[in-house]
């Protein structure tokens, strides 16, 4: 089969449908998620991500593809390399610009080699392969690809690293109070304890799909959002441009939960989801109310789990808090190659002990379950 490839500093050279066949649904990977981060102006070569995708065509069909960037700095990522740009500098090597496979911001694990079907799959990879070593660049990262994906990239030369994220499982639950049952009485009684606390300081909590909201409600949750970050003494990454074209392109994908006192709201988070998956992403609050965090950002997506058979919930980056509300650990895994030979020796050499690491801090986790025995 002959292949056509090259390379895209926009998706608006692309036409949806022929992306979208691509992603196996996964919402992070779609046309109008990534044209959002793009045309909002979230990430682009101004803010350190320079779109540099790649693209394999046979005639007039997209078969393959993969979100890729020039990346100026490591924000965003959430696979830390900062140690690994620090010993570039240190020994007088340039680290950025480099390449890196993700989506912008989001910690999520996807498909990141998109692809009609394998044929297709290992010539994209072979385009990768040829345009990390015409590119000069220091090296290439690709965060978060699935399981399958990352053993075909170790194959192909890269390096993998290892990660721990926490997973919420639905056995079929039929409700919440049923979910509770299966947690360790300790467990279940706290979670009753903070659910208890946000009734009792008036709130009352709603559920907004994503065709139901308002403006007024995508403002609110960006004033939430950007509080969470200038709480931390950081800038938000999106603005509200993202949130209003999220909800105009993709708004099957959407739930907001928004938390109200007396009629007016305080609080609020983002979801997003498919038929069987939901994962976490953004929350914030304009005042501080004990639990609401864990009310707003847990256990409301939870009942939405349980109500709508949705089978996993996706916690997001870190959090060992997570296990006590029912999530387990669950492996990530990141792909690496470094042009140096002498810092690729190291790196590996350093992957080798981190993943041994995080093979024990997994089985120390999963002895700690919170489910009853």
């Amino acid at each position: 089969m002959e292949y056509r490839t090259s390379v895209l500093s926009s998706l608006a050279d692309v036409e949806p449908v022929q992306w979208d066949r691509l992603t196996a649904g996964n919402p992070f990977v779609s046309h109008a998620f990534l044209h959002a981060l793009h045309e909002s102006g979230s990430a682009t070569a101004e803010t350190g991500w320079q779109p540099q995708f790649l693209a394999v065509h046979v005639g007039e069909e997209l078969v393959a593809a993969m979100p890729l960037y020039v990346k100026a700095h490591s924000y965003g990522e959430y696979v830390f390399d900062w140690a690994w740009a620090d010993a570039y500098h240190r020994n007088g090597i340039e680290y950025y610009p480099k390449l890196l496979s993700a989506v912008p911001f989001t910690p999520v694990t996807g498909p990141r080699l998109l692809a009609r079907d394998a044929s297709a799959r290992t010539a994209l990879v072979q385009f990768l392969r040829e345009q990390q070593q015409a590119a000069g660049m220091s090296s290439t990262h690709i965060l978060y690809p699935p399981q399958d994906e990352a053993e075909q990239l170790a194959k192909a030369g890269f390096m993998l690293r290892s990660g721990v994220q926490f997973h919420w499982l639905n056995p079929g639950y039929e409700n919440f109070g049923q979910f509770l049952e299966t947690l360790e009485h300790k467990k279940r009684k706290n979670i009753r304890a903070e659910r208890r606390k946000v009734r009792e300081a008036g709130i009352t909590m709603r559920q907004v799909r994503g065709q139901e909201t308002t403006e007024q409600d995508w403002r609110f949750f960006h004033r939430c959002y950007s509080n969470t970050y200038a709480e931390h003494r950081s800038s938000p990454y999106l603005n509200l441009d993202f949130w209003l074209r999220l909800a105009r392109t993709m708004p099957q994908n959407l739930l907001l939960v928004v938390a109200e006192r007396d009629g007016r709201p305080v609080a609020s988070s983002l979801v997003v989801h498919t038929a069987d998956t939901l994962y976490g992403r953004y929350w914030g609050a304009m005042e501080h109310i004990p639990c609401l965090h864990f009310e707003t950002a847990y256990y409301q997506p939870l009942e939405f789990c349980i109500a709508n058979g949705i089978q996993t919930f996706e916690g997001g980056a870190q959090g060992e808090h997570k296990m006590a509300r029912g999530f387990l650990p669950q492996k990530t895994y990141s792909a690496h190659w470094l042009a140096h030979p002498a810092f690729s020796d190291a790196v590996e050499r350093f992957l080798e002990r981190e993943t041994g690491g995080i093979d024990d801090y997994l089985s120390e986790l999963n002895e700690r379950t919170p489910f009853r025995r």
